[in-house]
């Protein structure tokens, strides 16, 4: 992803409240969902685990984290970096029902990453676009979620370092 896009960096930011989700359904805790996304970016070159909405604490919104980056670089003196937001084609249509949503249209780019076995969205209006093509693996995080509350093994699903965080954290187990 970073080589595709040229990325300088690569930011994985683990949500402290993800807004739009805890209303409807139990979420993970945040540390546990941090420590996911540690596991992970050591299988993913280029990226980096970011705990930034969890240290601000409430509800995450990407529109106050992009602008929080946009303040870090000009309070460091560096110039205004061009922001890659990156989602997955399944939020596209969501994308209006987020917390000013004009704004983020604004500050970012837009990147949408393709399951191999979803549609092609159309492109939202307004929003600046690159679309890059996922793996070829169709795997989510509540799939995931399913095949463990089934017993069953994720091991071909997600990489070794992720599936060894979710057994030293006990986390989707069954009744859970």
């Amino acid at each position: 992803m970073t080589d595709a896009l040229r990325l300088d960096r690569l930011l994985l930011v683990t949500a402290n409240d993800p807004w739009q989700k805890s209303p409807t359904r139990a979420i993970t805790a945040a540390e546990d969902r941090f420590a996911l996304t540690q596991a992970l970016v050591e299988e993913v070159p280029g990226a980096e685990a970011s705990r930034m909405e969890i240290d601000r604490g409430g509800p995450s919104y990407t529109v106050i984290t992009t602008e929080e980056i946009l303040r870090m670089a000009a309070a460091d003196g560096r110039p205004r970096p061009e922001i890659f937001l990156i989602v997955g084609a399944d939020l596209v249509s969501e994308l209006g029902t987020w917390e000013r949503a004009g704004d983020l249209m604004d500050l970012v780019t837009l990147v949408v990453v393709s399951r191999p076995t979803e549609p092609h969205p159309a492109a939202p209006a307004g929003w600046r676009v690159e679309w890059v093509t996922g793996p070829q693996v169709d795997v989510s995080s509540s799939g995931v979620r399913q095949v463990l509350a089934a017993g069953g093994s994720i091991d071909e699903m997600v990489p070794p370092k992720v599936v060894r965080c979710i057994r030293l954290r006990n986390l989707y187990a069954v009744g859970r």
